[in-house]
């Protein structure tokens, strides 16, 4: 069974988003996706200052198992990427949502179709 914490949001794509000061929000893979994934090897992260859209490719992630597209939970401007992930990309399997965070985006406007923790854990059933 997969981790969901309360206080995130969820994607049907499984990633979540953890809302931050500032207009900010933190975006990361569910713990679901990775152990989908496998033991992950390599994930490409969006660039600093690029403009999201909600729903569309923002990055890869690669296992031992398969490639799987990273989706963006939200629109908005990239602020900062984990950049641990490329030396360590396993950190992804060991803390989804800590160490293994992805992103920082300013969002442009607030997501209206993101899943709570029960609502996403019912999807992952």
């Amino acid at each position: 069974m997969s981790n969901s914490p309360d206080h995130l949001k969820y994607t049907k794509e499984h990633e979540w988003v953890e809302e931050r000061e500032g207009g900010l929000i933190r975006m990361g893979i569910t713990d679901f996706a990775q152990g989908a994934l496998g033991d992950i090897v390599y994930i490409q992260l969006p660039t600093v200052g690029e403009m999201l859209v909600a729903g569309a490719v923002c990055g890869e992630v690669e296992s031992t198992k398969s490639v799987s597209e990273i989706y963006a939970p939200v629109s908005g401007k990239v602020v900062a990427v984990n950049s641990d992930l490329d030396k360590s990309p396993e950190s992804l399997n060991v803390d989804p949502y800590g160490a293994g965070w992805i992103a920082d985006v300013e969002i442009s406007s607030t997501p209206s179709d993101l899943l709570s923790a029960s609502e996403y854990s019912e999807l992952t059933a």
